[in-house]
């Protein structure tokens, strides 16, 4: 965002402001309140019953296990650098992602570590200072918010520079040519064409050892051989010195890109002569197999090392960083070559385990987050002053009005349905419109017109971050701040507000906690 100097508005709310430091940075709405309900069997359980026991199983949303009452990953807040372990609702059930929320709040967290639910101690760290040692960071905690099981939870959210790894050689992760199999669930709208968004067998010595040495599931848009056809992204095999479509170099006329907001990926690798590659609908939907037949040339026998990679490549990341963007949800490592069976019976798991975006749902109240660097202080807020809509810092220290004045709730668009439309939560009756582009707090006069110009389609974050909101009636256009004003403005145009400089980011919203 192209920053001015402040206006007399902008000075009024400073002065009202308190440090910066107490800024909340919390991410995701409130949890639904109730605790979770346990799983009769999770994807675990279905493996092991099937005669291929997990030997590794990390999520930051839920239980792997129907049993299972542990942690699930740890955070660490940027205030004062302590560390928090979060767990779950129940045995068997949600991540306590209030837990989270009351440890973050006013400061930033990041994603230190994901626990491993099998005992074998495969737990993953960050691959940097304070984690396993290397050049990456920990991942922002607070990006994604999801609902599973009618619960709130979050995603480990992962852009370039950051990544995670074990050495789990001698605990339990197949070696050599040991056959085995791995699912992950991650996102179709969350990746870039960089190496190498991967979870599974990789390197113990963060090296590319050859082929063979990686057995990772691959999830993105890079086309490693050429050829390829389609977007993507796809699900392809890592196996170190390529990723795989399928059994050779070649395209596979039988992959399709995989664009769901929740994907299962799946890959299977009996070590000696066979692989298979599946994915689907997270949400719905059955398995596809991509892929059933020989392994690659030069790749047979497998030369597996038994360590575990999340959001890298395996030579990464001592000396180099992470270039791959992806999201976790859920994955775990089986030893053997599991049944498609079994592979069904963990997809349709999956899907009764709900998974659904959290942000903005109808009836919810949210407060909207500035991302752009400049900004990130700033919340979209009416002002007290005129009906005129901008943003501005609010503390942990603001006054009630100014919190109220950021928070809204969240109306079925009332234009469509399928769209939002935000309600003042601190003067009923009065929506967010634009008029003249412009966005100001207006009374909903019952017109058409209003209608359209109070109503918002929810998409993805044009920066790659968070959400971003197209107009109804306008659809180049997107609520924008410019000049701590917020405006509905295309990439581009005759407009000042229409300035291509910064404008992915300042058309991409958190939807935070209600600070009100």
């Amino acid at each position: 965002m192209m920053r001015a100097l402040p206006t007399r508005r902008r000075l009024l709310r400073g002065l009202l402001a308190t440090s910066a430091a107490a800024v909340l940075t919390l991410t995701g709405l409130l949890a639904t309140a109730g605790p979770s309900q346990a799983a009769t069997q999770a994807p675990c359980d279905i493996y092991a019953a099937g005669g291929t026991p997990c030997v590794a199983a990390h999520s930051t949303t839920r239980a792997l296990f129907a049993a299972y009452n542990g942690r699930l990953y740890q955070v660490q807040r940027a205030s004062d650098n302590t560390f928090k372990d979060i767990g779950l609702l129940s045995a068997g059930g949600v991540a306590d992602a209030a837990a989270q929320d009351s440890f973050c709040a006013g400061t930033a967290c990041t994603i230190t570590r994901l626990y491993d639910q099998t005992g074998n101690g495969n737990t993953l760290l960050y691959q940097g200072p304070g984690g396993t040692g290397g050049a990456d960071t920990a991942a922002t905690a607070t990006t994604e918010a999801v609902t599973v099981n009618g619960h709130k939870a979050y995603a480990l959210y992962i852009n370039p520079g950051n990544s995670y790894w074990v050495n789990g050689s001698a605990s339990g992760v197949p070696t050599g040519s040991s056959p085995e199999g791995e699912y992950m669930v991650t996102s179709g709208t969350h990746v870039n064409n960089q190496c190498c968004f991967d979870y599974g067998n990789t390197e113990i010595d963060h090296k590319a050892d050859g082929n063979g040495a990686m057995d990772a599931i691959n999830f993105g848009t890079e086309c490693w051989f050429g050829g390829c056809s389609g977007t993507g992204p796809w699900v392809q095999a890592d196996l170190e010195n390529g990723l795989f479509l399928g059994g050779s170099k070649a395209w596979n006329p039988s992959q399709v890109s995989q664009t769901s907001r929740f994907v299962t990926a799946m890959l299977k690798n009996n070590g000696t002569t066979a692989m298979a590659l599946k994915g689907g609908n997270a949400q719905s939907g059955n398995l596809t197999t991509f892929y059933s037949g020989a392994l690659p040339s030069g790749y047979n026998p497998m030369k597996k090392q038994g360590a575990i990679i999340l959001g890298s490549g395996g030579d990464c990341c001592q000396t180099n960083t992470n270039k791959s963007a992806g999201t976790f949800y859920e994955g775990a490592m089986v030893q053997g070559y599991p049944s498609d069976t079994a592979d069904a019976a963990v997809h349709a798991n999956i899907a009764a385990a709900g998974y659904t975006t959290t942000a903005l749902t109808v009836g919810s109240k949210v407060s909207l987050q500035a991302t752009t660097a400049c900004c990130t202080a700033d919340y979209l807020q009416h002002d007290a002053a005129d009906d005129k809509v901008v943003i501005a810092a609010v503390t942990a220290g603001s006054s009630s009005t100014d919190k109220a004045d950021a928070t809204w709730i969240v109306r079925a668009g009332l234009a469509d349905s399928a769209c939002i439309s935000f309600e003042s939560a601190n003067a009923a009756g009065k929506y967010l419109r634009h008029y003249a582009f412009e966005l100001y707090l207006k009374p909903n006069d019952g017109t058409a017109q209003f209608a359209a110009d109070a109503t918002f389609c929810l998409r993805p974050g044009n920066s790659g971050t968070g959400y971003s909101f197209q107009s109804v009636n306008y659809p180049t256009k997107y609520i924008r701040h410019y000049r701590f004003t917020a405006y509905i403005a295309s990439n581009g145009g005759s407009n000042a507000w229409d300035a291509m400089s910064s404008w992915a980011q300042d058309t991409s919203w958190l939807a935070a906690a209600p600070l009100s």
